[in-house]
């Protein structure tokens, strides 16, 4: 499970062949404890929460990077390593 972006706290990761547990193209965040599941490019929670100032900034992230994330998808889902992405700064 490679990380691909970390920024403020929240560390974002895309699991390899991961497409069986949701169906839907999506990321997983993790903040502190808590976890959560975000479709992409869309940024719609499918499982878990963060804190809402913590997901404000995912979902910002996700619409700044929906393109390379929807790439990274396609790579992991056919068992390639997913590139990293920029950080919100």
């Amino acid at each position: 499970m490679p990380a691909i972006s970390t920024f403020y706290g929240i560390i974002v990761y895309m699991y390899f062949m991961d497409n069986k547990q949701h169906k839907l193209a999506h990321i997983h965040a993790k903040y502190q404890g808590d976890e959560v599941v975000v479709s992409i490019p869309e940024g719609d929670v499918l499982e878990g929460s963060i804190p809402p100032q913590k997901m404000k900034l995912l979902q910002a992230w996700i619409e700044i990077h929906k393109d390379e994330l929807v790439a990274d998808w396609e790579l992991a889902v056919s068992g390639e390593q997913p590139y990293k992405i920029e950080p919100l700064r």
